[in-house]
């Protein structure tokens, strides 16, 4: 069931949230052993919630839109009274004196915390691994990883662990999983939902937002989760839009641009057919869709100037012990970032405010965007991803080109699924919308949710 479907049952009374939460723990117990999507279980925490919150069904009580909705939280996020790693050695038995401020938010809904969810240490990488906890692997074929790093959430959703999750995205981290899991995964606009950073760094590029396995239900929680926060300096302010009233709206009058690789990034050529033939099928939808020559030069080292300099700037007080625990693949941001500047530091950032006035003709004419979202399909487990796409050597970020460029810009982006590949694995489009957004990007996605359902077919191991 969806989301949206277990809320009005549960406010109907037509199932307990007791009942749910037993259901999805059986799911957990069935594939979790498989996948190591759940790192931190709180399966009596979510049992009490559920008692309550049957209790507050049955008196009559007010509800909120996730009221009895089990929901998991990545582990970036802190969440009061629950181990919250960062996927960190350093932070094994870390437990937070209080909640993030989208967790808060979750739980003023009725949602109901249901565990903690893996992500690669301190979500710095696109693939979900880690020295604490391992791999998480993709639902969809176990020799494949989920990716990163909101991949545990992306994985136990796509699994029928839970219909909704968190995830966070400083450069692709919500629609990398949400691609290779066959999900809708949005990132708002950068302040859209208040969030915390650590360690200290990302705080211009990272977003919060929902990992689903529809429109509507992301929707729903982009609802619950926006608006400001005296914690969170970014924050914008509520407007009183409302996401979900977006889902099933017309788009017959958008105007639409398609880039099939942004001047630059290579794709698989089963990614290209299948994001070519989802864009003909936009375009029966009414939609005028149109080619652009865009022709962006790679910002990967501008992205990997930014990350590296905060990372390593933040771990500065903790750098002997990190680096004595710390996920080797890891071990470059400190090489790195030794030998960066605060010269390279500034010049990254002046380089953003140039991508800003390079896209800001395109979003003047056109209401959103279609790239393909990534280039290839999910890596291999014990991979730190492809080393060539299509025959081309690519740097290490090369196969994450379409999905940072939008961190740097700040402006809202989402994944859709599309089709499989080989191997059963999910590709998807992604759909970037001018600033401030999103109910665009959510009234397109759910018009293509409609006319070519992808939240009926799970994997097997589901």
């Amino acid at each position: 069931m969806s989301a949206v479907e277990v809320a009005e049952a549960v406010r109907t009374k037509r199932l307990s949230p007791v009942e749910v939460v037993d259901a999805l723990l059986a799911q957990v117990e069935r594939t979790n052993p498989e996948l190591n999507a759940i790192i931190t279980r709180t399966d009596e925490l979510a049992r009490e919630q559920a008692r309550t919150a049957e209790q507050q069904v049955m008196r009559g009580e007010e509800l909120g839109p996730l009221h009895g909705v089990p929901i998991l939280i990545k582990d970036l996020e802190e969440t009061k009274g629950i181990r919250t790693t960062f996927g960190s050695k350093l932070y094994e038995s870390y437990v937070p004196e209080r909640d993030h401020p989208m967790v808060e938010r979750l739980k003023g809904a009725g949602a109901i915390v249901f565990g903690k969810t893996n992500v690669p240490e301190f979500g710095l990488l696109p693939l979900t691994d880690n020295a604490l906890f391992g791999p998480t692997k993709n639902p969809w074929n176990l020799e494949h990883n989920a990716g990163g790093s909101s991949g545990g959430s992306a994985a136990a959703v796509a699994s029928g662990m839970a219909p909704l999750a968190t995830g966070s995205d400083g450069g692709g981290s919500i629609r990398i999983p949400a691609a290779f899991c066959g999900l809708f995964g949005i990132k708002p606009h950068l302040g859209r939902a208040a969030s915390l950073h650590f360690p200290p760094g990302w705080e211009t590029l990272s977003c919060v937002g929902p990992i689903a396995r529809n429109v509507r239900d992301a929707a729903r929680m982009l609802d619950v989760i926006s608006g400001p926060s005296a914690f969170d300096r970014w924050s914008l302010p509520a407007t009183g839009e409302c996401f979900e009233a977006a889902c099933g709206r017309d788009v017959r009058d958008l105007r639409l641009a398609w880039s099939p690789d942004l001047g630059h990034v290579p794709v698989e050529p089963c990614v290209r057919e299948a994001c070519e033939e989802a864009v003909r099928r936009i375009e029966k939808l009414g939609c005028s869709v149109t080619e652009v020559p865009l022709e962006l030069e790679d910002l990967s080292g501008v992205l990997q100037s930014i990350v590296i300099c905060e990372t390593v700037t933040g771990m500065e007080a903790q750098r002997d012990a990190w680096e004595k625990v710390l996920f080797e693949p890891l071990r470059v941001f400190l090489e790195v970032g030794e030998q960066l500047t605060y010269q390279d530091l500034v010049r990254a950032h002046w380089r953003r405010e140039e991508l800003v006035r390079q896209l800001a003709p395109l979003f003047e004419e056109y209401d959103a965007l279609l790239t393909p979202q990534m280039p290839v399909t999910a890596p291999k487990n014990g991979t730190m991803g492809p080393e060539e796409i299509d025959g081309q050597g690519i740097g290490p970020l090369g196969w994450i080109g379409f999905c940072f460029p939008f961190n740097l810009t700040g402006q809202p982006a989402a994944s859709m699924p599309i089709g499989f590949g080989p191997g059963e694995l999910p590709i998807a489009l992604q759909l970037v919308g001018r600033r401030f957004g999103e109910a665009t990007l959510l009234r397109l996605a759910s018009a293509y949710e409609a006319a070519h359902p992808w939240s009926e077919r799970h994997p097997a191991l589901a």
